[in-house]
């Protein structure tokens, strides 16, 4: 469970804009012209069809088949809310389809099925079965969802795999590795209690016990007590396959001496006295929703040797199924395989294990605020560390191949390796990792413009995001009325409204100003109405004073008459080496193009002075700089007066003796292009530019604005380098979320 608030408008909101639901479809081929037209669809399409139909197997090769899996319910079992229906369960199995795409490239189709028979739901499954690489069944009731899975494992030539039961099994048994092996334990030794004897539970003791766990050893009980040899209040099928020949009739009976418990129940089912009977270095994984059995402080307060986990992610060790079920289907769709079975799940288990044991990522301790080290605090690898891409797929491909369930085993496995390390979009990590800094710093933000709407909803969700505390400069009932209107009123009364007004300050604030302005024609009466009117001065006369510690603006008037504003109260100019720039994100790539704001036609030392600006941005981001001094001609040629300055700026950085990668002036395209940069062996540049410096702040203004309308592009800025405070100056066509982005830039004191 997350710290993050939200209310029922906000998450209505979220699912709303800016379009309905969580994924769209793209082409992924030219769709221009007629010739196009005729190739994907008819005449064109018939030749592949007549291919597919004599040799099926080729349908990987010419369909989307071998990259995509549906995610099917029938909303029995819709997370902690029970039977919803199939229709209600749609936003949870759109969620599921987008984490698919999010942390494996895998694309997916969200399908819910109108039926609570068993019958019914596998015939439509199976009939749907060459549409897709693999099933993923979600949220269906127990012990419906054993019945449907069996029956469609054995029916279909493609994995399906019912994630509540073995993605939660999957992580739970990676995690009991690593706790075993610093307890100094063997699972072929240890007595192992599960309460919880639905899906999930009973999932977890079978891959247990696949993995050496004795049956005798491990006692599972449901509300009615231990399931033993015998009993038949409450039985079926999958429970009585577990039942022991033993005395032990209650949870509190079974703990005594226990090694592991695993809880998959509810809230408060565990008491202290029950975790003090247990064995020496006692295992807890408390999995129940949202709240566990029992908390890591009540179990560590009478067991200090106790190494537990739950499934929040505000505990350490969270069991959570993200790590498990994306990275399974990648490397069992990637093996073309015909299922998903115990030994590609153990792998899966033992690599998630092995990658906890070993260094954690400088990336990963940025994402997270603190440094992860292999210990009773950390036995899970988490969910944003970005070698799981490229670490358990090929385990599981590998056991999938050696188990014969590949239909096309993979041949070079590094060379599998390294084509999953660049699927995935490297923006993702870094924007994590922005978020965690900013919530680390815990800001007081300065918003500025409280008579906005998309400014006050950007300072709700920076506030109830937990990044820190948000400061709305305004009218009380301006601000009370517009939150109002967004659906927020209940926002007005966490706000803190500052204004001239109010404060406390204001005094201090003109003396200020007019100390600055006084020999640049503004009276006494120009500096009230300054101070005292002016959101813009006055946010940041609370900055300039220690009243905040970041500034947002700019969303409602134009960033230069913004930044002239700002001048009265900072040296944000370009005589005093200040520069914009803005990252720009697009198809998996971020650069950073400047000056965007600030220099108007910079010479070729204030080039320099923005490069440098760029490269502190580019770090404080998580890049490794690599300037480009962009121009129409590259290294020389065209001859042009214009690009004479482009040229000369990488020789002041020469000497200057910087110490990032830097070159030009070349032409955008052997900036960013690899191939086009082959071109030119002697090029600084070990790879394509992230850092563009262009040579005017229109041609800057131009390059942003276009990428953003034409390609879509996200874009965050202009970021104010070079100032002593944090200030981040937004555009008009900002979006809430985009204010927001600034406010987290703003927080990571990125100046």
């Amino acid at each position: 469970m997350s710290n993050t608030k939200y209310t029922r408008e906000e998450a209505l909101t979220f699912h709303l804009e800016p379009t309905p639901g969580k994924w769209e479809v793209n082409a992924t081929v030219p769709m221009t012209t007629q010739r196009d037209l005729s190739l994907a669809y008819s005449p064109g399409v018939a030749v592949p069809c007549e291919d597919i139909a004599a040799q099926p197997e080729t349908a990987y090769d010419y369909t989307n088949k071998g990259n995509l899996v549906a995610v099917i319910s029938n909303g029995t079992a819709v997370l902690g809310l029970g039977n919803l229906g199939a229709l209600g369960s749609k936003p949870v199995m759109e969620g599921k389809a987008v984490l698919f795409k999010r942390f494996a490239d895998v694309n997916s189709i969200d399908i819910e099925l109108d039926t609570e028979d068993p019958d019914e739901f596998c015939k439509a499954v199976r009939l749907m079965g060459p549409t897709f690489g693999g099933i993923n069944l979600e949220d269906i009731k127990a012990p419906e969802c054993f019945i449907i899975e069996q029956r469609l494992k054995e029916e279909m030539d493609i994995p399906v795999f019912h994630d509540d039961q073995h993605g939660t099994a999957v992580i739970c048994a990676a995690g009991l590795i690593n706790a075993l092996h610093l307890s100094g334990k063997k699972i072929e030794d240890v007595k192992i209690v599960l309460n919880g004897a639905g899906a999930a539970g009973i999932a977890c003791i079978e891959l247990l016990k696949s993995m050496g766990a004795k049956h005798q050893h491990c006692i599972v009980c449901d509300t009615k007590g231990v399931i033993y040899q015998g009993r038949t209040e409450g039985m079926n099928q999958w429970k009585s396959g577990h039942a022991v020949k033993t005395e032990m009739r209650s949870l509190e009976d079974a703990m005594v001496g226990a090694d592991v418990f695993l809880g998959v129940s509810a809230k408060g089912a565990v008491t202290p006295e029950m975790v003090a009977s247990m064995a020496d270095d006692p295992v807890i994984f408390a999995m129940a929703n949202p709240d566990p059995e029992i908390t890591p402080e009540e179990a560590q307060a009478v067991r200090a040797d106790a190494i537990v986990a739950t499934g929040r992610s505000d505990y350490p060790n969270q069991v959570n199924n993200v790590l498990g079920f994306p990275y399974l289907f990648r490397g069992a769709l990637d093996i073309h395989a015909r299922a998903i079975n115990d030994e590609m799940k153990i792998a899966c288990a033992r690599a998630l294990a092995e990658l906890a044991r070993e260094d954690v990522p400088d990336e990963v301790a940025m994402a997270y605020g603190k440094n992860l080290t292999f210990g009773r605090d950390y036995i899970i690898p988490t969910p944003f560390d970005p070698r799981l891409i490229h670490r358990i797929p090929p385990a599981v491909a590998k056991a999938g191949m050696d188990t014969g369930v590949a239909r096309r085993p993979i041949i070079d496995m590094e060379a599998y390796e390294a084509s999953l390390r660049s699927r995935m979009d490297p923006t993702a990590s870094i924007l994590r990792g922005i978020n965690a800094r900013a919530r680390a710093a815990q800001a007081r933000m300065i918003f500025a413009e409280g008579d906005d709407p998309r400014v006050l909803r950007a300072a709700v969700m920076y506030q109830r995001s937990g990044f820190g505390k948000a400061l709305v400069v305004g009218r009380e009932s301006d601000v009370r009325e517009k939150l109002t209107a967004s659906g927020l009123e209940d926002a007005a009364r966490e706000l803190e409204v500052v204004n001239a007004a109010n404060t406390l300050h204001l005094d201090q604030y003109k003396s200020f100003l007019f100390n600055r302005l006084q020999r640049q024609g503004f009276d006494h009466t120009d500096i009230h109405r300054l101070a005292a009117r002016d959101r813009h001065v006055f946010g940041a006369l609370m900055l300039a004073h220690g009243h905040g510690d970041g500034l947002i603006t700019g969303a409602t008037r134009k960033s230069a008459h913004v930044l002239k504003l700002i001048n009265h109260v900072f040296d944000a100019d370009a005589e005093h080496g200040a520069c914009g720039i803005t990252a720009v994100l697009h198809n998996g790539r971020i650069v950073l193009i400047a000056d965007t704001l600030v220099h108007e036609w910079p010479n070729d030392e204030d080039l320099a002075d923005i490069a440098e600006r760029g490269a502190d941005v580019a770090r404080l981001l998580g890049l490794e700089p690599r300037v480009a001094f962009l121009s129409f001609s590259t290294f020389g040629y065209p001859v042009s007066e214009r690009a004479t300055k482009m040229a000369a700026a990488p020789k002041v950085l020469d000497a200057r003796g910087v110490d990032f990668e830097y070159e030009g002036e070349m032409t955008v395209d052997v900036a960013l292009n690899t191939t086009a940069q082959a071109s030119y062996p002697f090029s600084r540049l070990t790879g394509p530019a992230n850092v563009l410096v262009v040579p005017a702040r229109h041609s800057a203004s131009i390059s942003v604005k276009l990428m953003q309308e034409m390609a879509g592009a996200t874009v965050i800025g202009p970021i104010l380098a070079g100032v002593d405070k944090s200030i981040q100056i937004c555009s008009g066509v900002s979006t809430a979320n985009d204010i927001l982005n600034m406010a987290v830039l703003a927080a990571c004191k990125v100046k």
